[in-house]
């Protein structure tokens, strides 16, 4: 699993002043979650880039004050007109408590009914994964060579050491559909194999 390291500072005053001043400072207000204790700290905007634009899961060694934590964003706020970051949640990983994240999904291969002319449809681009922080998966593979027209793959098929997938076992996530393109093309075929178009 990718890690980034992120510095922060505890914050002595928690309330909506105190917050506006730390965004004017390019700071963000944020709580550290899941340990003992719930802590109110800020970080910098900067620094929290390279974890919320990505696709990716990333754990964050998080040093407050000299002490450093291992977290993960559990959750983010953005401003609704500026798209700016305004409070993060993290929480705190620990060796021996199981999480529950969402794990990308990277597919793999080629489909022979997309080569056929079929369209790939991918209804699932996360699937939320329980397991030991060492044991979550950066990307959940699901490979593309067995999927025909009118085939899918489903949540059931996925296999995952020491992880449990949270999802419906029985929701899609990706098929290949018959495009129009290509039934026209069978409509066509079935048309001149009768005996020609009348």
């Amino acid at each position: 699993m990718k890690s980034i390291a992120i510095s922060g500072s505890v914050r002595q005053n928690v309330g909506k002043r105190d917050a506006k001043e730390l965004r004017y400072q390019g700071l963000v207000p944020a709580v550290l979650y899941g340990g003992k204790e719930q802590t109110a700290l800020s970080v910098s905007a900067a620094d929290l880039k390279a974890v919320l634009y990505t696709a990716d899961v990333i754990f964050i060694d998080l040093n407050i004050d000299g002490q450093t934590k291992r977290a993960i964003v559990q959750d983010a706020q953005f401003h609704p007109l500026t798209d700016q970051v305004t409070h993060v949640d993290f929480l705190e990983l620990f060796d021996d408590k199981e999480v529950s994240l969402n794990i990308p999904i990277k597919l793999t291969g080629t489909s022979p009914g997309v080569k056929m002319g079929g369209k790939l449809v991918q209804k699932l681009r996360k699937l939320r994964v329980k397991a030991l922080p060492a044991n979550l998966p950066q990307e959940i593979e699901v490979p593309m060579e067995s999927l025909e027209v009118g085939k899918s793959y489903r949540v059931a098929q996925v296999q995952l050491e020491n992880a449990k997938v949270l999802n419906n076992a029985d929701d899609t996530i990706v098929s290949v559909i018959m495009s129009r393109a290509l039934r026209q093309a069978e409509q066509e075929a079935a048309k001149a194999a009768k005996g020609g178009k009348k």
